[in-house]
């Protein structure tokens, strides 16, 4: 009886022990944060760390904030883009918060990537595109840029719009093939195109300004040096390598996108939450944080340098002036050899 009892109950709990496994493979499927890397829900395959959100995010606003403040007190409204893309930054690493609470939703994903990844880029880029050109004509150099300011702002100002629609017309088909079940790899495809178009671009930007800096250097001496007496901080040469230093930054950030998407959205880098802060956000944090000590608006006037007047002593600390009197003496010696030099080009035209 015994024997015939527990042939009958065997199959009674091999089968509720069945139940049990299938109910926690489902459970396994359908918790988000139980194998994220796995998840064919979760479109980062990765959990956000609020920590490393609230890091990033709160440092890029506080930059933002500062350059806001510079723009009220010293000007420069040229750099507009760069102030919008930051705040725009950090809204889309809010977005962040949710994607920790609900790593399944596709909304909250596209609006941090079209945010954080695409649109404050772009801003950021605009920024440098247009501030070259007025370094340019403030310096009364624009003769030694390849083209001229007007037409190297519009043209590269096309090509970041133009790059900008692309990588976001590639997110869109990402986002809309992922919802219907679909494979992401046109949309990835189309990405990769903008980032690549968007780095060639910028590549040939960075090239123009360094020949722009070499011509100068060797060919306007006086203008290379004429701030060699006001301290680094005022001198218009640590603009220039601000520019400088935000291009690398930019360079280093989209060669970084290039690889990741150039691996597909499920790659080792796009999949890794260290590489996006390392990679992506760290460099694009170094190119907007390097205006913070010299922000354009401080430098660039509507005076071109060769026109500029100088300020009485009296405006000047007891303590520096001196070394100031020497850097306008300086200054004046150099403005003056530069505009006889202007005379004479004129007279023998």
């Amino acid at each position: 009886m015994a024997i015939s009892r527990l042939r009958q109950d065997v199959p009674i709990v091999l089968m509720f022990l069945a139940c049990l496994v299938t109910a926690a493979d489902s459970n396994s499927t359908s918790d988000p944060f139980l194998d994220p890397k796995n998840d064919p829900k979760n479109p980062m395959r990765y959990i956000p760390s609020n920590i490393l959100t609230t890091i990033s995010k709160d440092l890029i606003f506080v930059v933002g904030f500062i350059h806001s403040y510079y723009l009220y007190k010293f000007g420069g409204r040229y750099m507009l883009a760069m102030i919008l893309g930051e705040f725009s930054m950090v809204a889309g690493l809010a977005m962040r918060y949710g994607l920790h609470a609900n790593p399944h939703s596709l909304m909250l994903y596209i609006v941090q990537t079209l945010f954080t990844m695409v649109l404050a880029p772009c801003a950021f880029i605009a920024s440098a595109y247009v501030l070259l050109g007025r370094i340019a004509i403030y310096l009364d150099c624009d003769e030694q840029l390849v083209i001229s300011p007007r037409i190297l702002t519009r043209v590269f100002l096309i090509s970041d719009i133009s790059t900008f629609l692309i990588q976001a017309a590639g997110g869109g088909l990402s986002a809309s093939s992922s919802k219907s079940g679909g494979s992401v790899d046109l949309g990835s495809k189309v990405s990769l195109v903008g980032v690549i178009l968007q780095l060639v671009s910028f590549g040939i930007f960075t090239g123009i300004y360094i020949v722009f800096l070499y011509r100068v250097y060797t060919r306007r001496r006086t203008i290379w040096t004429i701030d060699r007496y006001r301290g680094f901080y005022n001198d218009w040469r640590g603009l220039a390598l601000a520019l400088a230093i935000s291009c690398a930054g930019i360079l280093v950030r989209s060669f970084y996108r290039s690889v990741e998407l150039a691996q597909g959205y499920h790659g080792d880098l796009a999949t890794t939450e260290f590489y996006f802060y390392l990679l992506d956000t760290l460099p694009l944090f170094i190119a907007i944080a390097v205006y913070v000590p010299f922000w354009p608006g401080r430098f660039i006037s509507p005076t071109k340098i060769t026109q500029r007047p100088i300020s009485p002593d009296k405006e000047v600390p007891a303590h520096t002036q001196p070394r100031v009197r020497m850097g306008r003496q300086y200054a004046e010696e150099y403005l003056l050899e530069e505009r006889r030099g202007q005379g004479a080009n004129s007279a023998a035209v």
